[in-house]
């Protein structure tokens, strides 16, 4: 009894944290990066509050021997892995209690860096902050650790600038709210900054809220890159919505064209809606607050060529992997297997897939051009971007 005594008096008297603590995070190739330092290890983490755990590593860096193993659940599939138990975080000047966290996941080499096109050693999940009253804040590049006393659930929101979002009662290690159709009904999307896209979800959710023909064959397919590998996807003009209670007039989202491997969520909305926000997020009080400091809640309609190509790490080369029909690409010629040497100028040398995607991308109407080899041959190509998408 005594000891139990001395342990709520411990408890009570812990010292609470009385001032905001910020840490700085940078801007990676459509992505927020921190760093940390995991199991006394410094590394660099891209922040994903899509992914539900702790911390995922290259099994290249040592913080330890695996003890044990997790199952990991992306957009479309699942996979094992093992996991090294975590003894200790840091986030900047930030110690995070381990209290509760999972174990770190440990991975063959994911060419984070090479994804980002910034030094990454892996991946910060939710679990980091979801005891914490935690802003992300993209206008000043930092993270807020708040103290326990902020309430945002008692601010007014404008519903202009200024939003207030209710979390569903569902996804104990995500954030799940409601996107408003112009019909009135509902998609369950994950708040997820690890989505560089602007937001992605599956043509039978299209289908299931009426705004798309299941008849209907979609055009310009490309391919997404997801952790259990890459899928088919398309991009679709999506109509005026609310995500996440703010009005968007008109926006481009990514299609997966498989169901997904979740029965609760229909998609996430990620990184190119996000940056323009700076948020709040309370878990246990279940709220989200959303500052709009940009002024923007769309995304510009991007012009595109049909080519989807990466980079080949055993052949040492970014390769054509897909030509859509009925695009740019295509009426010129270029074929799937083709090497994709230069765009616009810039040798692609160990370059991400999201890089490779950027350079093609651009304003409609504006001009690209290609180096590209075939049988040892060299062909120039200058091609015109085009909106390729689904309406």
């Amino acid at each position: 009894m005594a000891i139990l005594s001395s342990l709520l008096l411990f408890a009570a008297s812990a010292p609470r944290q009385a001032t905001p603590v910020d840490v700085p995070f940078r801007i990676g190739e459509d992505a927020i990066i921190v760093d940390a330092t995991v199991n006394s290890r410094p590394v660099s983490l891209m922040f994903d509050t899509g992914f539900g755990g702790t911390v995922v590593l290259d099994n290249t860096i040592d913080v330890g021997r695996p003890t044990g193993r997790m199952t990991l659940r992306d957009f479309v599939g699942q996979m094992e892995v093992p996991t090294v138990k975590l003894r200790s975080l840091a986030l900047g000047g930030k110690k995070i209690s381990i209290e509760g966290l999972s174990d770190i996941v440990s991975t063959p080499p994911g060419g984070y860096s090479f994804a980002y096109n910034t030094h990454v050693d892996g991946i910060m999940g939710f679990d980091v902050i979801k005891s914490n009253i935690t802003e992300i804040n993209f206008e000043k590049k930092k993270f807020v650790f708040h103290p326990k006393s902020v309430d945002i659930s008692k601010r007014v929101p404008d519903n202009k600038r200024t939003f207030l979002a209710k979390l569903l009662p569902i996804g104990g290690n995500s954030l799940e709210m409601a996107v408003e159709t112009p019909s009135g009904k509902k998609m369950t999307l994950a708040l997820d900054t690890g989505n560089a896209f602007y937001a992605t979800t599956h043509k039978d959710v299209l289908e299931r809220v009426g705004l798309w023909d299941s008849s209907k064959s979609p055009k310009f397919m490309s391919a997404a890159g997801v952790a259990s590998g890459t899928v088919d996807s398309w991009t679709f003009k999506m109509p005026a919505v609310k995500i996440f209670g703010v009005p968007v007039a008109e926006s481009v989202w990514d299609i997966i064209d498989l169901p997904s491997s979740s029965a609760e969520g229909d998609g996430t909305v990620g990184f190119g809606f996000l940056k323009n926000f700076n948020m709040i997020i309370d878990y246990d009080r279940r709220r989200v607050w959303l500052e709009n400091f940009t002024g923007k809640v769309s995304n510009e309609v991007e012009g595109d060529l049909g080519i989807y190509a990466g980079f080949d790490p055993k052949r040492k080369k970014t390769i054509v992997s897909r030509v859509s029909p009925e695009t740019p690409a295509a009426a010129a010629g270029i074929k799937e297997g083709d090497e994709l040497l230069s765009v616009d100028g810039q040798e692609l040398i160990d370059v991400g897939f999201r890089r490779v995607r950027k350079l093609l991308r651009g304003q409609p109407g504006t001009k690209v051009k290609l180096a590209v080899a075939r049988d040892g041959a060299l062909k120039r190509y200058e091609l015109e971007r085009k909106p390729l998408y689904n309406e």
